[in-house]
């Protein structure tokens, strides 16, 4: 049997469950439901129903001990509990997911917190991008992913000053037909339920937000459409500022010129920021899984010095820098302890290998016993969240050049704060980082 809380929904034909979790007291509870009937045409949500309106004629619901008792029914009390534990590790409130059998889309939002959106004055609540899955991929990692993403972003958002809580969506799904506007229209629907405003993410092109924005909800941003277009290159800037600042703090200048960069993942983020560092006059190592992106920047920039390795090498250069703009999880305790970087910083979400913020700082105190300049990167990788909030608030009327501006001068002041701060109290920039927030978020 598929280790799957989706799998108990399509043996019970039922499409809706909540994982509850409240952290302070260690209690779980359990909701699963048939909330709308099997053939609901998602092609016509926010038309003929809303998120208010749409009900089963037969619904069915279970409370916390049915559900439970679904999952043993099944044997899968086991899965269950593992997703408990990830849920503890990461002090996630709620695990909001929604099954559509007919469309293919097992849709989870991983809400970590509420507490910044909570008595915001509009209608979401929460902000964290939407990334599909491959169908076939095991549930417990996709929802590692999404629990790491989702605490990232609860931290992002206090680091960027915005009224927001934290989650992340993770779909399993076959790549979206964008003309297909009952699979559109259903992850509008589920999105909208979770009270999120979102983003594409990786395996969702950016013109989903354009398609969903004109069909269904205004709770999504960064299309090509839009006001401001996708978010790679204020991303890369906050990434490029932050960057420069940890140069200024090992060296007392935060000129790169001459210096060796290597920059992993040439695409929407890592391509811009390439260009930022060629301005600079460095000297760079690139790689890609696509040789294409790597030819392009080369033929954009023939007078510049770009190395281009294969993608299982980077790790392993003799570079000043270690710029991530790829897939998290790239650096455990084995990869550490061969790394041959000064500084290590970038703009890839969850570049260490871990699931919990102790685990982090243990990987973040393995870099410091090495040498190597590390702060975690929720605390500049902020540009995507700030330019879906500013597209958010003011639709037609955000403005690039404002956000460029906020952007550059929060990640240079924040991040050259937080290297000195860090360095004052005798901790890692990591567990700075985190102090410096936790008490709006968790109240500690």
């Amino acid at each position: 049997m598929r280790q799957s809380i989706f799998e108990v929904l399509r043996l019970e034909g039922l499409n809706h469950m909540e994982i509850h979790y409240d952290w302070r007291s260690g209690r779980f509870v359990l909701y699963a439901a048939r909330e709308w009937d099997p053939e609901t045409p998602f092609r016509e949500y926010n038309r003929r129903f809303t998120v208010f309106s749409l009900r089963a004629s037969d619904g069915l619901f279970f409370n916390s001990a049915q559900t439970e008792a679904l999952f043993a029914k099944h044997g899968l009390s086991a899965h269950l509990d593992k997703i408990k534990e990830l849920m503890r590790k990461g002090r996630h409130i709620l695990l909001d997911s929604y099954f559509n059998e007919k469309l293919g889309i097992r849709f989870t939002n991983h809400i970590h917190s509420d507490k910044r959106g909570l008595n915001n004055r509009r209608s979401s609540l929460l902000m964290g991008g939407i990334r599909r899955h491959e169908t076939d991929e095991d549930e417990i990692g996709v929802f590692v992913d999404g629990m790491n993403l989702g605490r990232g972003m609860t931290f992002k958002n206090v680091a960027a000053g915005l009224p927001m809580g934290g989650c992340k969506i993770t779909v399993q799904m076959e790549p979206v037909d964008l003309e297909n506007l009952d699979q559109v229209g259903f992850l509008s629907y589920a999105n909208d339920r979770t009270r999120n405003t979102t983003g594409p993410d990786m395996r969702f092109p950016p013109a989903l937000a354009d398609v969903m924005k004109a069909h269904f909800s205004l709770h999504i941003t960064g299309g090509p459409k839009g006001p401001l277009g996708p978010t790679g290159t204020p991303t890369a800037h906050g990434a490029h500022m932050a960057v420069k600042q940890g140069a200024r703090f090992l060296r007392g200048s935060d000129s790169l010129e001459g210096k060796r960069i290597a920059v992993q993942g040439l695409g929407a983020v890592g391509f811009p920021l390439a260009e930022d560092f060629i301005r600079d006059g460095a000297k760079l190592v690139v790689c890609d899984l696509d040789p294409t992106a790597v030819r392009l920047l080369k033929e954009k920039h023939p007078e510049a010095s770009i190395e281009a390795v294969d993608p299982s090498s980077i790790l392993g250069v003799e570079a000043d820098i270690f710029a991530p703009c790829a897939v998290g999880g790239v650096l455990d305790e084995h990869v550490i302890s061969d790394l041959k970087f000064k500084i290590v910083m970038g703009p890839a979400n969850n570049v260490l290998k871990a699931s919990s913020q102790e685990e982090e700082y243990r990987l973040a105190k393995m870099l410091a016993e090495r040498g190597i300049l590390y702060q975690v990167e929720w605390y500049h990788n902020i540009a995507g969240v700030m330019a879906g909030y500013e597209e958010y608030v003011h639709q037609n009327e955000a403005s690039m050049e404002r956000l460029m501006e906020k952007v550059g001068a929060l990640c240079t002041e924040k991040t050259w704060e937080n290297l000195n701060e860090a360095a004052k109290e005798g901790i890692t920039p990591t567990e700075r980082a985190y102090g410096s927030v936790e008490r709006e978020v968790y109240g500690e």
